[in-house]
């Protein structure tokens, strides 16, 4: 009995350490990996997530959405990117696109993105993705961001000053 029971918790360890490898490498690269350990904490990776350099590849080809606070989007966002929200979320912002529209969604690090996120797949939208690491990796990683002029900035809204220590670019001006 105790050689089967041996073998059975062999194979869970097994199992269970072949799941945490895969999802390990199915997320991007992030610079700062206490910044992605905070990230993989947070997230519930219910919405599929694509990496920075992935999203300034294909950013013509996607509609983009910050979904912070307004006065968040308003300091910076990146460009091209539309004001979705996050608790005054309202749907018909969407209004016109199709629901098989490919569809990238940020915030700050990418929680409040996912739950929007979830909120679209639930209403029908079938390609919806979530930044990893969202606005925050996106200027550590070197990209640019444009206040509500359009103007280019340097300036990110960091949420408060406690997630402030993930933006690590010394040449962002962060507020809060």
């Amino acid at each position: 009995m105790t050689r089967y029971l041996s073998f059975f918790v062999a194979i869970l360890f097994f199992v269970f350490s072949c799941s945490a490898q895969e999802t390990t490498t199915q997320r991007p690269e992030i610079l700062n990996p206490e910044f992605d350990k905070r990230i993989s904490t947070r997230i519930d990776f219910s919405v599929p997530v694509i990496s920075c350099a992935e999203l300034a590849e294909m950013k013509d080809e996607v509609e983009l959405f910050d979904t912070r606070k307004k006065e968040e989007y308003d300091v910076s966002h990146i460009e091209g990117a539309r004001y979705l929200g996050y608790k005054d979320f309202d749907v018909n912002r969407l209004e016109g696109l199709p629901k098989d529209t490919k569809i990238v969604l940020y915030c700050s690090i990418g929680y409040r993105s996912e739950k929007i996120g979830e909120k679209l797949q639930e209403i029908g939208y079938t390609n919806v993705y979530n930044l990893y690491g969202s606005i925050f990796e996106w200027v550590n990683q070197g990209y640019t961001v444009v206040n509500k002029n359009g103007t280019q900035t340097n300036q990110v809204h960091t949420y408060n000053w406690l997630w402030s220590k993930w933006v690590d670019d010394e040449k962002v001006e962060k507020i809060w």
